[in-house]
């Protein structure tokens, strides 16, 4: 069944044109990525605080976890905001939340109001991954050119 609720028919023309225009995914997209830009800047900017971070969470091999962290945020979302690699970069990046909000937000093991918080960082990091998996269809519908 079409989506009836949000058509072309329904945008005024001032969104219609800002919807349109081919700038507005890629910020989108670029807004989406920005937390792990940053994140995965500051790890390489602070190699060791990373290293620290992944210890933190009781992974082994901390140093090879931080470097793969890296690599996958900030290549991950190098190729989120390309066109035709878009689907690859939405994948890698809403994997690796997918796996980090497993390790570091597992509400069900906290109780009183921390359940309550980290329930809610999850379910924002779910959101955040169904932005992704929203991106990458967008941009297949539109043949690499969102």
């Amino acid at each position: 069944m079409a989506d009836t609720l949000c058509t072309r028919k329904d945008a005024a023309a001032p969104v219609a044109a800002l919807l349109d225009w081919p700038g507005t995914a890629w910020f989108a997209r670029l807004a989406l990525a920005a937390p792990f830009l940053v994140s995965g800047l500051v790890k390489l900017t602070d190699f060791n605080g990373a290293v620290a971070e992944a210890a933190g969470l009781g992974l082994g091999l901390p140093v090879l976890v931080a470097v793969a962290v890296i690599i996958t945020q900030l290549g991950g979302s190098a190729l989120f905001l390309t066109r035709r690699w878009c689907w690859l970069g939405a994948g890698l990046l809403a994997g690796f939340t997918v796996v980090a909000t497993l390790l570091a937000h597992a509400f069900w093991t906290f109780d009183g109001p921390d359940r309550a918080r980290q329930t809610a960082t999850f379910l924002e990091h779910l959101a955040i991954v169904g932005g992704f998996a929203a991106a990458a269809v967008l941009t297949h519908r539109r043949g690499g050119r969102a």
